[in-house]
């Protein structure tokens, strides 16, 4: 009897897997048969000192990690981000060198709004569309949009109404581009559940910081539980800077990763800071071994 076209795809399938280990296969075939980790590890490029710099992959690399978030460029005055990923010849270094040195692209960043407000600067619907367009060009999924000290709703819960409306502006120009933005807030996770829950849109979901919630004194994995696995799209997996994440008393890693596996929640881990206090710049070293550390655990 003739072979059906599922049959035969089938075959072929388990015909690879069992020829995999024994490197009979060429890369392709083999790359086809590999499956992702369920946790990947990424740093972000303006804390490593490389923002918007190709170098930015090497050193990724030699830290040990997979992949890294790249950063829009600030923003001080300017009507948008100084970014060079507007420029094509520029996002095609930047994908041919990340396929190069397989150090994948987790997610672009708007650290610009860490200091600028995103409910009282006129021009954010054009900093978010430009971020979207690079991630388009770039074929990333995730941003991340912080809402920074000016945005603290804590802080100033007036500003809720603003935010929200204008999250949901933004949001129809993700949705429009199939792409994901990533809110964090200073809120506690019940209370950013219902922010996101009023936005009502899958194209605006929490990027998790475990800083905000350890600095609050909130209990880390009630947090987590709390947002639920479909409200995060990432998570920057590292504390203030003071000491590494393995010397880190406030965070019981093993314990976030059984919660983060009963969620059954999957995506990038971005290590931000938790360098060394005593020393702060040695950036190779910090972050090398917060990677390390974090693959321990989750890898």
């Amino acid at each position: 009897m003739a072979m059906t076209a599922t049959t035969s795809r089938r075959q072929f399938i388990g015909n690879a897997a069992l020829l995999a280990g024994s490197l009979l296969l060429p890369d392709i075939l083999l790359a086809a048969v590999k499956k992702e980790p369920r946790y990947r590890i990424a740093v972000c490029d303006w804390m490593i000192l490389k923002r918007q710099k190709l170098g930015a992959f090497q050193l990724t690399k030699d830290i040990g990690a997979d992949g890294v978030e790249v950063d829009m460029g600030g923003l001080g005055n300017r009507p948008t981000f100084d970014s060079k990923l507007s420029d094509p010849a520029v996002i095609k270094q930047f994908l041919d060198t990340s396929r190069e040195l397989n150090v994948a692209i987790s997610s672009i960043a708007m650290s610009g709004f860490y200091a600028q407000s995103f409910a009282e600067r006129p021009e954010y619907e054009k900093m978010v569309q430009d971020c979207i367009d690079t991630m388009v060009a770039m074929k990333v999924k995730i941003a991340f949009l912080p809402l920074g000290v000016t945005g603290d709703l804590v802080k100033r819960p007036e500003l809720r109404p603003v935010i929200i409306q204008r999250l949901k502006t933004v949001a129809v120009q993700a949705e429009k581009a199939g792409v994901v933005i990533g809110l964090e807030t200073a809120l506690p996770a019940a209370e950013e559940a219902q922010l996101l829950d009023e936005v009502g849109s899958s194209a605006v979901k929490s990027y998790f910081n475990f800083s905000n919630a350890l600095q609050a004194g909130r209990n880390l994995t009630d947090e987590l539980k709390t947002l639920g696995a479909k409200r995060i799209c990432q998570i920057h997996c590292t504390d203030t800077d003071g000491v590494w994440l393995q010397n880190n008393t406030r965070i019981n890693m093993k314990e976030v990763k059984k919660t983060l596996d009963k969620m059954r929640w999957s995506g990038w881990l971005v290590i931000e800071r938790s360098r060394d206090a005593n020393d702060p710049r040695n950036v190779k070293k910090n972050f090398s071994a917060n990677a390390a550390y974090l693959k321990s655990v989750f890898q």
